[in-house]
């Protein structure tokens, strides 16, 4: 996304897994005029397949069901057909935890975390920042999945993996930030409804833009109405609750100071930096990106002399960038000309979502990337693995494209209040307002050093402030990026760090 963009575009920028190719994805707004005097009798598929697996170290007998939640309008009639996968531990218990799960965009399919993550199976590709390569891709045993201490529900929101709109439904019901956390609340509340789970310890988890819905969705169950769903665990992975935090809109300057240590971490990660460890020198940076680095920038123009160059000097360091390059940006370096020029001189760029991988341009004089090196290095193998476990293996028959990422930010409602609350959204009150009114919820934050999409400082900004207890947020950090988990040491690390956050209620 280029720096100039509006700060609802931005917010798709910020949070989508592949914002390069969410604008020219296509936009189901419902379920098409053939299908519209179908709508009112509707039958939900679903499949249920009994397997077995070793996941953390405990074999676990489960059946994976993939089934459509009808959700109807107040009269009755379907409006949106929504697709769970979920993998339930038998004989069942209803004293087990069962953890929800959804991804990003808006307009992420579930494939992101079930396929790479959490589920029973994932897709097997290059753990060091390489391309995945052409098919076939490899579909492996997940002995990283968490079923041995939780049952796991995969949702697809509206308009997201094989979820979609019926009939003569409208858009503007379900794609916005408050539409959707109703809708996905629904899910839960129908799935526990449905399954005798009421009573069972809960979790709710997402990855990017499904952390915004996390704190939505938390909303909807705990804060609005009486009718509560208790939550013991929120699980954010690649946080942004914030949306100011990365802006790169003309006046702001906070989004300088919360990308700068990712800066740093990348700096070093490719040698254009030196310090003994990356967690040394990411502290350094940000006690000097809220320090020293802010004061100057809330200085303006009135910056000069000898404090401006010394600013210079130490944004250099961190950066890895040129004293003369900086000066012309006027110490204010959007990531997008972060990933350009930090290597520049080698004839590459960096990726956004991880900034680990690398990518060659057309030529080397622009001033952003053509694409994202860390998206279209690893996208195809993920597609593939979605379809070929949910068509060929769980038995799900549709004609449907899965959309891994759709094209409905475009139309995404971002309001949630008043004029001044939709200067940007912020969510994160939310998330401090559930934990202020339920004493045993506890929130999990998982971040990588190398993402520039919901960058870590970003993160620790927007759950530090007023209003949100810090002795229940619980950070872990992760040598890869946006999607960690890509990472094999990682994968490792997040399940065993989420593991024993679930036994710890």
């Amino acid at each position: 996304m280029k720096s100039g963009l509006s700060l609802i575009a931005l917010a798709l920028a910020v949070a989508t897994p592949a914002m390069l190719h969410a604008e020219d994805a296509p936009v189901e707004t419902n379920g098409g005029k053939a299908k519209a005097e179908k709508s009112a009798d509707y039958e939900p598929q679903v499949r249920t397949t009994k397997l077995s697996g070793t996941f953390g170290g405990q074999r676990v007998a489960y059946a994976a069901t993939i089934g459509e939640t009808i959700l109807k309008n107040k009269d009755g009639v379907p409006e949106a057909a929504i697709v769970t996968t979920s993998y339930i531990k038998e004989p069942r218990d209803p004293s087990r935890p069962v953890t929800f799960l959804f991804n990003g965009g808006p307009g992420s399919g579930t494939v992101w975390l079930m396929m790479g993550a959490f589920g029973p199976k994932r897709v097997a590709i290059p753990s060091d920042a390489r391309d995945d390569g052409a098919p076939p891709y490899p579909i492996v045993d997940n002995p990283d999945s968490l079923l041995d201490v939780t049952d796991i529900v995969f949702i697809d929101p509206p308009g997201t993996g094989f979820s979609h709109l019926i009939g003569n439904a409208k858009p503007e019901d379900y794609y916005g930030v408050t539409q959707d956390a109703k809708a996905v609340a629904e899910v839960i509340r129908r799935w526990l409804n449905d399954n005798g789970r009421w009573n069972s310890p809960k979790f709710l988890g997402g990855e990017s833009y499904g952390t915004t819905r996390s704190a939505a969705v938390a909303n909807q169950l705990m804060n609005v109405t009486y009718n509560d769903v208790g939550l013991n665990g929120i699980i954010l992975i690649s946080t942004v609750l914030d949306f100011a935090a990365g802006s790169d809109a003309p006046g702001n300057e906070l989004g300088f100071i919360t990308n700068l240590p990712s800066m740093a971490a990348t700096a070093l990660y490719h040698g254009k930096a030196s310090a003994s460890s990356v967690e040394q020198f990411v502290e350094e940076a940000r006690q000097w990106a809220i320090g020293p680095y802010a004061a100057a920038l809330l200085k303006g123009q009135k910056l000069q002399g000898e404090e401006r160059a010394q600013i210079r000097r130490e944004l250099s360091r961190f950066t890895g960038l040129s004293e003369t390059f900086l000066e012309n940006a006027d110490l204010r370096v959007t990531p997008g000309r972060f990933y350009k020029e930090l290597l520049r001189d080698r004839g590459l760029t960096v990726g956004r979502l991880d900034s680990r991988y690398t990518g060659r341009d057309y030529d080397n004089a622009g001033e952003e990337p053509d694409n994202d090196p860390s998206f279209y290095g690893i996208d195809a193998s993920y597609t593939a693995a979605i379809n070929s476990w949910s068509r060929e293996t769980l038995g799900f028959k549709t004609d449907r494209e899965y959309q891994s990422i759709g094209g409905i930010g475009r139309l995404w409602d971002w309001r949630i209040g008043g004029r001044d609350t939709n200067a940007y959204l912020n969510v994160a009150p939310y998330i401090g307002q559930a934990l202020r009114e339920n004493s045993g919820l506890r929130v999990f934050v998982g971040q990588g050093y190398y993402d520039f999409a919901t960058p870590f400082f970003a993160a620790e900004y927007s759950l530090s402030r007023t209003g949100i207890p810090q002795d229940r947020v619980e950070y872990q950090y992760y040598a890869a990026g946006h999607m960690m988990y890509i990472r094999d040491e990682d994968r490792h690390k997040l399940a065993s760090d989420i593991r024993a956050f679930i036994r710890a209620r």
